[in-house]
């Protein structure tokens, strides 16, 4: 409630948003890293190198306060599954990265969210009313923008992200279930350890002939330090103010992977991409900032109402 958002004493909504603007622009940092090792290595053996370093700096991070209860998990099944769809995420997202421009995939991962609004009614019994359908058709309809035939896109790489996409609405959906029962740090560290064992599983097939130079290795050691640390910022972010504030923020990804993706690759998304990018981010503000904005026309309306009353 939009009352309870901006009046409760723990609520830093400029503290949220920043973090949120910080968290979001490490990610994009990852993805340029990303982006450029998967021009040079295999896709698997890059996804291994940034679940290894991310596992490596979780348990230096949280295993020394945390001990046995950073692997104590009450729904072991669940978290594995969860896992695996980020794993599944992220591979295909790195392929898809590797054969299309950062923001196009990014955009179109960027389906993710609304899936989640859309499914969290029939499957966790959550409200979702006419204006998240509008937002949802807003982003479909600027992602077909992005994707329409003769864009240049590459199939295989709409397809990869696409799939990107399903696998993290089935993650996210599972996050919300498991936070229930689970701790942040479990989840991270299982969420890890089936990333670096299942992609650690394909080095033998795709470790490259020559043994990566001191510059790579690093830039693989970013790549794990940068997802540390865009979730730790993420998480923050969402302790210090509401979602109504921090969703909105998260479609600043968007101009980040634009501004990196020219900067680093030299490409600009063109005017119809550009156009379907506003959709999609216009669509997921929307649908973030609709129950703040229900909930102060339905006070004023109600103020207004009382006052006729007095007034008659």
């Amino acid at each position: 409630m939009a009352h309870v958002i901006f009046s409760d004493p723990r609520s830093q909504p400029t503290r949220g948003a920043v973090l949120m603007a910080l968290a979001v622009l490490v990610f994009a940092m990852m993805d340029v890293t990303t982006k450029h090792m998967t021009l040079i290595y295999a896709v698997p053996l890059v996804v291994f190198m940034r679940y290894a370093a991310n596992l490596v700096l979780i348990v230096a991070l949280f295993g020394p306060g945390q001990g046995r209860r950073l692997v104590a998990v009450q729904r072991p099944g669940l978290v594995l599954v969860r896992g695996a769809c980020l794993a599944t995420s992220s591979l295909c997202a790195a392929l898809a990265l590797h054969l299309m421009p950062m923001a196009e995939t990014v955009a179109i991962i960027f389906l993710a969210p609304f899936g989640v609004m859309l499914l969290s009614g029939p499957i966790l019994r959550e409200r979702v009313g006419l204006p998240q359908w509008i937002a949802a058709l807003a982003g479909l309809v600027g992602v077909l923008l992005i994707v329409r035939p003769g864009s240049g896109l590459d199939p295989v790489g709409v397809v990869c992200a696409l799939t990107s996409a399903a696998a993290s609405i089935v993650y996210n959906m599972l996050s919300r279930s498991l936070a229930r029962s689970e701790t942040t740090q479990a989840m991270l560290f299982w969420t890890a350890l089936v990333g670096t064992l299942a992609f650690g599983a394909a080095l033998p097939w795709c470790w490259p002939s020559v043994t990566p130079s001191l510059t790579d290795l690093g830039l693989f050691g970013a790549m794990g330090g940068f997802a540390t640390l865009g979730h730790y910022l993420f998480t923050q972010a969402n302790r210090a103010a509401p979602a109504a504030i921090t969703a909105p923020v998260n479609y600043l990804q968007l101009v980040w992977e634009s501004l990196l993706g020219w900067l680093v690759f030299a490409h600009l998304p063109d005017g119809l991409a550009l156009l379907g990018m506003g959709l999609i981010a216009t669509g997921g503000v929307f649908a973030a900032l609709w129950p703040v904005l229900a909930q102060r026309l339905s006070v004023r309306f109600a103020a207004k109402a009382g006052n006729l009353v007095e007034a008659a």
